[in-house]
């Protein structure tokens, strides 16, 4: 068995967060579940990888807007070519890009706002350690 990392979170806009995770960044659908105690849910993700999303939605709440514009998920993109096609996968689909908070991820990153105001920076680097 290997470790495995799952990033859980509500949103109020399912069938939009499924567009841009999946049309717009190219994860695949690994699961879902629907009116698990009142739970509906996705997990987004790729075979093998040690990590997946997973987006919740119960009905009769409402989760809201992330908390600041900070909040971030990364990726780093080493290959040149995969990081433009990446980009314009997303600008196809209407997201466009949006200044980001720390500036420090503009300068080799292009970032992408969800439904709920979550972004994702998409990095044209090597990740090191």
């Amino acid at each position: 068995m290997k470790a495995h990392m799952r990033v859980a979170r509500p949103t109020d806009h399912m069938d939009e967060i499924k567009r841009f995770y999946v049309d717009g960044l190219g994860f695949e659908v690994i699961g879902s579940f629907t009116d698990h105690d009142g739970f509906d849910g996705i997990m987004l993700g790729h075979a093998g990888w040690p990590y997946h999303l997973e987006f919740t939605r119960q009905r009769s709440h409402a989760a809201g807007r992330a908390p600041t514009e900070d909040n971030l998920l990364v990726f780093y993109l080493p290959d040149e070519a995969e990081w433009r096609a990446a980009i314009e996968r997303m600008k196809a689909l209407g997201y466009m890009p949006v200044r980001s908070f720390n500036p420090y991820w503009d300068v080799r990153g292009v970032t992408f706002e969800d439904a709920d105001g979550y972004r994702v920076v998409l990095q044209n680097a090597a990740w090191e350690n």
